[in-house]
């Protein structure tokens, strides 16, 4: 799976909570929201002129549209990256536990998924992709 296909991916499933999403969705994912923030960022500070770095955090008015406009795909891509290693997205909210919940959330998304289907679905590495 390369960039294209799981920003594609993501976005066809934007608001899909059930089945799996392999290592490559989840992280390619993350690594667009990353990168468009930055870039909305810049233009954020060149549009309306105040410092570049103050609009990093996404406070700026373009970064914050585009966080509100991927907060559904970006949870729905992380319950089913739990789903692949076989655990329910309720876990998703142990972020809420400072240091700790990231921590393991953070090993969880590196961990592989699980080989062959699980209580979620079939194994998204074995089986052909649909987006």
């Amino acid at each position: 799976m390369n960039f294209q296909h799981a920003v594609r991916s993501v976005l066809f499933n934007y608001v899909t909570f059930s089945g799996r999403a392999r290592r490559a969705e989840y992280w390619f994912w993350a690594l667009f929201c990353v990168l468009a923030n930055l870039a909305l960022g810049i233009l954020d500070g060149a549009i309306f002129g105040r410092n570049m770095m103050q609009h990093m955090d996404g406070s700026g008015p373009l970064s914050a549209v585009f966080t509100l406009l991927t907060l559904l795909p970006s949870i729905a891509v992380g319950v089913r990256r739990l789903h692949d290693i076989d655990r329910t997205g309720w876990w998703l909210l142990i972020v809420f536990l400072p240091l700790i919940g990231w921590i393991l959330l953070l090993v969880w998304a590196c961990t592989r998924g699980t080989i062959g289907p699980n209580r979620f679905g079939p194994d998204p590495v074995t089986e052909p992709q649909t987006a």
